[in-house]
């Protein structure tokens, strides 16, 4: 099964916001030089590698890591231009580039830019695919949080463990969802609290991905609080930004919104203590928060939740996460190894899956089936020097 880690129809909602297209578009037209080179990292359908030729780069380097590259590749020669995209299938990471370039653009945020491997991508692009002095598109990223009313998204996720309980105590999926956050559309109405700094990214020095923040802020109004919501402010150029903030147009990107352990009736002027932590792990990241609430100097109500809470750990989930675990390896993990050490260069993937099922007959029901398992291996572990076919 090819690899695509967002649909077609996610990456055209994408290019579909003009909020956020409109305002790479022109950080795009300000920045390129007849016949610079440009880096676009995670380029999906390789729209914004378009926009570079279209501005005047002399070269665009395209790297994106899903099959989705060969809708790119095919773009760009729609679009007269594959003699100037280079296509590279490989995580920006893996890649070596011939030289560095001008100017680096990406989109490789999720509802906040402290996503999946975001962060460590920049860092490493800046430190080794970017001429001293060159330019990073986005610039910085500002995160912001406040508390917020939202009724219907906390009864649709989280009151339905208790009011379609059927009389029995759901309380324990309760607990999970309590412990996760989801991308959610806020209102600047349902906004209950002063706004908080959480933190200014700021892609030409950062080289920490993670999150620690602390802060107080105060009531505006009477209400429920249900959780926070989080955005961000993007600066792309000097001058040149978009938001996702609750008072903007919608974007894309949404709002994350970290429900409360319960709703809290609050009062103007009640001080709220956010802290909020995220850290990477395994490729994505644990996000904590913990909220209090007080009135007058006392306590109303304090929560303390995380993601690492958020997801059912059986007994066999745990003990295989123990540092102290001695695995062995399953018989298709004995198949696994054997197809790996025959991907030697010299044999076709229908040799391998025959000797493959051959030696291990009871893990595969069909020829099939060991051949597409040989495929998924292949796909992820086999070197594959191609770039653009010519």
């Amino acid at each position: 099964m090819p690899s695509v880690e967002y649909s077609i129809a996610a990456l055209g909602a994408m290019i579909a916001d003009d909020v956020r297209m409109s305002a790479y578009a022109l950080a795009l037209e300000r920045t390129i030089r007849p016949g610079c080179t440009v880096l676009d990292i995670g380029t999906g359908t390789g729209v914004m590698a378009l926009l570079a030729c279209h501005f005047g780069a002399g070269k665009v380097v395209a790297i994106e890591p899903d099959d989705v590259i060969e809708v790119a590749r095919q773009t760009a020669r729609a679009n007269g231009v594959a003699d100037r995209i280079e296509f590279i299938q490989q995580r920006s990471t893996e890649a070596t580039l011939a030289e560095r370039s001008d100017v680096i653009v990406s989109d490789l945020r999720g509802v906040l830019p402290l996503h999946s491997r975001h962060i460590a991508a920049i860092v490493d692009a800046r430190t080794r695919l970017l001429v001293p002095g060159g330019t990073l598109i986005p610039k910085s990223d500002s995160v912001w949080t406040c508390l917020v009313e939202a009724p219907q998204p906390y009864a649709e996720r989280v009151d339905v463990w208790s009011r379609h309980s059927r009389g029995f105590d759901l309380d324990v999926a309760r607990q999970l969802v309590v412990n996760q956050f989801w991308r959610q559309r806020v209102e600047s109405s349902q906004r209950l609290s002063e706004k908080l700094l959480v933190r200014i990214i700021d892609y030409s020095t950062i080289d920490d991905g993670s999150l620690s923040f602390q802060g107080t802020t105060t009531v505006q109004r009477d209400g429920t609080a249900h959780g926070l919501t989080a955005w961000f402010d993007a600066e792309l150029l000097d001058g040149v930004g978009f938001s996702n903030a609750p008072d903007q147009p919608e974007a894309i990107y949404g709002n994350a919104f970290f429900p409360l352990e319960h709703p809290v009736e609050v009062e103007v002027a009640d001080v709220v203590r956010i802290r909020l932590r995220a850290m990477p792990e395994a490729g994505d990241y644990v996000w904590s928060w913990s909220t209090e609430v007080e009135r007058e100097g006392q306590a109303i109500a304090g929560f303390r939740q995380s993601t690492a809470l958020g997801f059912p750990l059986t007994s066999k989930a745990l003990r295989g996460s123990s540092a102290h675990f001695v695995p062995a390896r399953a018989a298709k993990g004995d198949a696994a190894h054997l197809a790996l050490e025959l991907m030697d260069g010299e044999l076709a993937l229908g040799e391998i899956a025959r000797r493959v099922a051959g030696r291990y007959p009871d893990c595969f029901a069909t020829r099939e089936e060991s051949f597409h398992f040989v495929i998924r291996l292949a796909q992820k572990y086999a070197a594959n020097d191609e770039r653009e076919p010519r």
